[in-house]
């Protein structure tokens, strides 16, 4: 079973649904999840907003963020995983964005990557989580590592929150 699988599977056990915001990966998330079939039971859609310009009016970025750190930064990931969840109205919100080369944006070299998580506004995920790679390779990889980490992250965060709820269920055993 695939990571994307996986994430739909938990997803769909739930009754949750998940938006993902995409700029290096230009779509690919998107198109990974919407491999499995079924996808549509939990997946809503995506945003690519490549353009620096798109992050902002599309997914609600702070400008302010935007023009004095750029868009390859923690905080962006988190604003756009964050503002594709509000904006496409899903339980939960990914985001990529980063440098796949072949040269530096933004003052940041290639292999450069954030992603982001936001969950809920009711969990504790709500605030997001955001994990940052330095990752090598061509281009094609560096895109590829991309997607299957923030569909990990996903999945950790989807099995931390799962793992939560049945502690407080169980009344904290």
């Amino acid at each position: 079973m695939t990571e994307a699988a996986r994430v739909l599977a938990l997803l769909a056990e739930r009754e949750q649904t998940l938006a993902a915001a995409e700029s290096l990966t230009g779509g690919l998330v998107a198109a990974e999840l919407t491999a499995v079939p079924g996808a549509s039971v939990s997946f809503l859609g995506s945003v690519t907003a490549y353009a620096t310009g798109l992050k902002r009016e599309l997914l609600g970025v702070d400008g302010a963020l935007l023009a004095e750190r750029g868009a390859v930064d923690p905080e962006v990931a988190l604003q756009m995983a964050a503002g594709v969840r509000d904006r496409l109205g899903a339980d939960w919100g990914i985001s990529t964005t980063g440098v796949a080369g072949p040269a530096p944006q933004d003052g940041q070299p290639v292999g450069t990557i954030y992603v982001a998580v936001a969950g809920p506004v009711a969990t504790s995920a709500r605030a997001g989580k955001v994990v940052s790679l330095r990752l090598n390779g061509a281009r094609t990889e560096i895109r590829r590592e991309s997607v299957r980490s923030v569909l990990e992250l996903l999945h950790e965060e989807l099995s931390g929150n799962a793992r939560a709820q049945d502690t407080e269920h169980n009344g904290g055993n």
